[in-house]
């Protein structure tokens, strides 16, 4: 049975952020607010967690992950960026977007996309997001918290613990939120191609 923790979503208590790193830390696969809806989540070097989180999305391995940084400084170390990439990336984050760009060295291989060893990388305009990653110290390893047969990220934490209170080991409620999904921004290979267009003004990048 998973724990359940109602979070303030412009103050997140303190106490309660603590308690939810030490579980990353610890193996725990969480559920937790993002600007986009919902997404699942786990410490990026759990093998053991990532696999949960692969059967509850039914996800592939051909699936893009997301690293889900606190800022910047996070994000050159996990993802290889030309400089002006990372200007444009630096001028519109955190933010409705999902870069997708090469992975470095510091990027786990199971999370890479095995082809083209890119990771998708993201900045998020959450209170209580932030506040997480940065008690974290380091990314999270993320994907949308979209259940097989729906198209769009879960936003209602009652309807979430209904079903997956069995399945995770915390969820964090944030209150109800609206579906906002990200615009996905492939920088990969030096030209910007939007692979999906959301929330996040594609004329910045094009």
């Amino acid at each position: 049975m998973s724990q359940f923790f109602q979070i303030h979503p412009d103050n997140p208590q303190t106490r309660l952020i603590k308690q939810a790193c030490d579980m990353i830390h610890k193996g725990a696969v969480v559920v937790y607010p993002t600007d986009s809806g919902y997404a699942i989540g786990c410490h990026i070097d759990d093998k053991d967690a990532i696999e949960r989180i692969c059967r509850i999305r039914g996800l592939g391995k051909d699936h893009h992950f997301t690293l889900m940084c606190k800022d910047m400084s996070e994000l050159s170390v996990y993802a290889r960026v030309d400089n002006q990439a990372f200007r444009q990336i630096k001028n519109n984050t955190p933010g409705a977007y999902t870069f997708i760009l090469k992975a470095t060295k510091e990027v786990p291989k199971r999370l890479q996309n095995p082809k083209r060893k890119t990771i998708g990388i993201r900045v998020p305009d959450n209170v209580i997001a932030l506040a997480l990653l940065e008690a974290l110290g380091e990314p999270m390893m993320s994907a949308s918290l979209i259940l097989p047969g729906n198209d769009m990220a879960e936003s209602d934490p009652g309807v979430i613990r209904d079903h997956l209170e069995k399945l995770v080991d915390l969820i964090i409620d944030g209150g109800c939120l609206g579906e906002h999904p990200t615009t996905v921004l492939d920088l990969s290979e030096g030209e910007c191609v939007v692979l999906r267009e959301g929330e996040g003004d594609v004329s910045a990048f094009v």
